[in-house]
């Protein structure tokens, strides 16, 4: 089995859920508040876990109670977390989540997840041996992100970078990232001032942007190809994303071709968003393979 080692954020996440949201100096009363799991990092892990990948979490949380439960929720679900250290200097990593209307806006607290920094990268880098593909994220230190990509380079190991939250990055990292899945809004910053065809153009079967409800488009080589969204009644869009990355690297080391592998992806972030939280909705490949919307011909088994 390929594995899939996710080098990122794992956090708490604190949800509120409002009919209004709260203009500033104002207070107004909420409908439901829920705590659930997430991270980025965590969330892609655990997606791809679902899907059947063999997945390895590294990355740091707190020696508080929060840590103990991010660290049992990876195991429930099939994660290893072997390279998961409690640090002692700071907080497990937390997420303030507002749901409104069918949409979400979210402010972060690194926490423990900034140590992974320079450092700690150099002590473990060993253990990234045994990958088939890295995932990576914005939610630890960029240095560490910019050393792992540059590391993964050296030793042959395709790395899917997710530039989420946006943020800049040394150009130079472009050329050694094998899969780049920005959404639009990070796009335009990794990229100002540039066409959204030029660009694709620029890095075929490589760049893969998101859409939201229109799907992801990316270059063949030939032409663009826009791979279609799922329409679905969303419950809560809480890692969509992070379901879509997860599940596209799932299709990537299945070795189907591209298009297939985003479409595989597209449906099991549609199916997500019909659950609560960032990981409720996530589904297995048999919930992937039970909706009427999965195609045998993806060849993902």
């Amino acid at each position: 089995m390929n594995k899939i080692i996710v080098i990122g954020s794992m956090a708490t996440d604190f949800v509120v859920t409002t009919k209004v949201k709260p203009n500033q100096g104002e207070t107004v009363f909420g409908e439901k508040f829920d705590t659930n799991f997430g991270g980025k990092g965590a969330n892609q892990a655990i997606a791809a876990s679902r899907l059947g990948a063999e997945v390895a979490m590294l990355g740091h949380v707190g020696t508080d109670r929060f840590g103990n439960e991010i660290v049992e929720n990876l195991n429930v679900n099939g994660v290893s977390t072997e390279n998961v250290e409690p640090v002692t200097h700071s907080p497990s990593g937390a997420a303030h989540i507002i749901l409104h209307e069918n949409d979400n806006s979210i402010i972060v607290i690194p926490g423990a997840n900034n140590a992974l920094d320079l450092a700690r990268f150099s002590e473990i880098k060993g253990n990234i041996t045994e990958a088939d593909l890295v995932i990576l994220q914005n939610e630890i230190p960029q240095e560490a992100n910019e050393a792992i990509i540059d590391w993964c380079w050296e030793a042959k190991i395709p790395v899917l970078y997710n530039p989420a939250p946006a943020r800049k990055l040394n150009p130079r990292m472009l050329s050694k990232v094998g899969y780049l899945t920005p959404n639009e809004h990070e796009f335009k910053l990794l990229f100002p001032n540039q066409k959204l065809a030029d660009v694709l153009a620029a890095y075929p079967n490589r760049l893969i942007v998101t859409l939201g409800a229109k799907g992801a488009i990316f270059h063949n080589g030939k032409s663009e190809v826009l791979v279609p969204a799922f329409p679905v009644a969303a419950v809560d869009t809480t890692g969509a994303g992070d379901t879509f990355n997860g599940a596209l690297a799932v299709g990537i080391l299945a070795g189907v071709p591209l298009e297939n592998a985003i479409a595989f992806a597209n449906l099991a972030a549609a199916i997500s968003v019909k659950g609560y939280g960032a990981q409720g909705g996530m589904p297995t490949l048999k919930e992937m393979k039970e909706s009427p919307l999965y195609e045998e011909a993806w060849g993902i088994k």
